[in-house]
């Protein structure tokens, strides 16, 4: 008979083998967590929250944009992408508020994708459209789940409507209109035509009381200990910044 020893040594090396399976397919999600951590997506301080908030809310702005006008379809379909990805990254404790950012992010992608891609020449109809998941996210936040991903669509979303309030109360629907259907050449004639208006004094107080009601909202939300107003602070400002670039490149000569 063998040394009972040999069967002993056998016996605690079993777990090990047992369980070496599942700590390969562990890999990955200890990669994904180590990355996340890297790239500064698990913010632990409100100034990492605000800046994800900026980063995330012009992706619709400079990524998805230019792809639309050729690709709707594709665009709309990369809303299951980033639906995906989120309910990936909400499995795991390390990566679930980025998982829940992406899937806010998904909301405005897809209207996005819907209003750039077919109704972007009547501007009455960008704001509905811009809306189509706000029902989910106030029934998510009365729920009090998912908070994060819903803040951020909210803050999206209201960075767009006072937008849109300003271009309505500026009267400049118009130049909306006639740049969706204009040229690449004419484009710019019509932003600085627009931008005329603009410097009005109406139009300059009508655009600082804007960005200070914006501004008050992300300062109050950015004092706060909870991550998901951290992001909606950060969505804000980072409306504010864009506006302002349009604003910018529309002054150039």
């Amino acid at each position: 008979m063998h040394d009972s020893t040999y069967f002993n040594t056998i016996a605690l090396k079993i777990p090990a083998i047992v369980s070496g399976p599942s700590e390969f397919l562990a890999l990955p999600s200890k990669r994904l967590a180590t990355a996340i951590d890297a790239l500064l997506l698990n913010p632990r301080s409100a100034g990492g929250g605000i800046t994800l908030g900026i980063f995330l809310v012009s992706v619709p702005v400079f990524f998805e944009a230019p792809l639309v006008r050729t690709a709707p379809w594709l665009c709309v379909a990369l809303t299951a992408v980033w639906v995906w990805l989120g309910e990936q990254c909400r499995q795991r404790p390390r990566t679930i508020f980025v998982g829940e950012l992406c899937i806010g992010l998904s909301w405005s992608w897809l209207a996005g994708a819907i209003y750039w891609g077919w109704f972007r020449w009547e501007p009455l109809w960008h704001l509905p459209i811009e809306s189509i998941g706000l029902p989910i996210a106030l029934w998510g936040l009365y729920r009090g789940r998912h908070q994060v991903g819903h803040w951020f669509y909210l803050g999206s979303l209201l960075g767009t409507a006072v937008t849109d309030l300003y271009f309505y109360r500026l009267h400049l629907m118009p130049y909306w209109r006639a740049m969706m259907v204009a040229p690449p050449t004419d484009g710019m004639a019509i932003v600085q035509a627009a931008f005329a208006q603009i410097k009005t004094l109406e139009g300059i107080v009508f655009a600082v009381i804007c960005a200070a009601f914006l501004l008050l909202l992300a300062w109050v939300s950015g004092r706060s200990r909870q991550r998901p107003y951290w992001v909606f602070s950060g969505t804000l400002v980072g409306t504010l910044l864009v506006d302002s670039l349009f604003v910018v490149l529309a002054s150039l000569p």
